[in-house]
This record gives C-alpha cells, structure tokens and sequence, in this order.
C-alpha cells in the first residue's frame, strides 16, 4: 500500500469518525480531532492540532476540553518538563464503548423501563395495549441487562461467553 493510499484509509476513517461523533452528541470536529489524535504516532499540542485540522485556535481548544472531560482523549505534559500540554487519543475502542453505555445507553434504557412500568401500572389488566406495554418491557429488561454485561465486562470476556454458550 502506497503512502498516498494509506492517507486516503485514514482520512476516510476519520471522516467516519466525524459522523460517529454527531451520533453520541458530540460535533463534527469532536470526531476530526479525536481521528487525527488517534493516528498521531505522539501526542499532539493544540497548536499542531489547528495545523493538522485548519480549525481555529479556539474550537481545538473547546473540543480538547470536551474530549478530555468524556475521556476520549487525555492531557500529557511536555517532555523534558515543557509547559506545553499535548493531547492523545484513548485507543482502547471497548473502555469507549462501554463508557458510552453507561453514560447515555443505560441511562435512556432506565428512563424508558420507567415510563413503560408506570404506563402498565395505569392500563387496566383488560385492556388490549398491557399485552403490548408488558412485551416492551420485557425488551427494555432484556436491554437493560445486555447494557450492564457490555458495561461490566471486556469485549473478550462477552466473547468467551457467547462461545461458550453456543456450545
């Protein structure tokens, strides 16, 4: 693989990143400068941050902040004791997953398990919507523990599981 086909995977993972971001709520150049920050063969100060992404001093600063504060990224000090503070991707994908699961999934499953136990609570035992109310509860539980397993374990400890249990 030539070097100019190699730029053109990594931007297009990049770019995919940028979307995966709007989809857990974080902007577009969330996913940018976590993408630049997770291929950078070291950690990357804001300044080489606006250079690698043309944003604006401010923006590479706000979205380091953010970044920094979900975990995605973390804060490194400069070698040899430099007051430059330089930034590097969190490249364990799982410990980012299962963060997200705890901090938005798990937290909208219980809100809807919630709506849904007081929705069965107020239909009549008769009525023809408790069969469909009580199936999605059902769900929601069953989604509710599959989110705590993906939260608790490693991605080869639910492997091994699922191995096991096809067995």
């Amino acid at each position: 693989m030539s070097d100019a086909d190699s730029s053109v995977a990594r931007e297009r993972v990049i770019e995919s990143m940028e979307q995966s971001a709007e989809v857990y709520g974080l902007s577009r150049s969330s996913g940018r400068i976590y993408g630049v920050l997770y291929f950078a063969a070291e950690p990357l100060s804001i300044p080489e941050l606006v250079d690698e992404t043309g944003y604006a001093k401010s923006t590479v600063s706000n979205v380091t902040r953010t970044l920094s504060r979900v975990g995605l990224i973390h804060r490194k000090s400069s070698a040899g004791g430099g007051r430059r503070v330089r930034f590097e991707a969190e490249r364990d994908v799982w410990f980012i997953l299962q963060d997200v699961f705890q901090q938005y999934i798990q937290r909208e499953v219980q809100t809807t398990l919630r709506t849904i136990r007081r929705a069965e609570e107020q239909v009549p035992p008769d009525a023809r919507e408790q069969e469909h109310i009580q199936n999605l509860r059902e769900t929601y539980e069953d989604l509710e523990e599959i989110v705590q397993l993906a939260s608790d374990y490693s991605a080869a400890e639910l492997r091994e599981a699922l191995e096991a249990y096809e067995q």
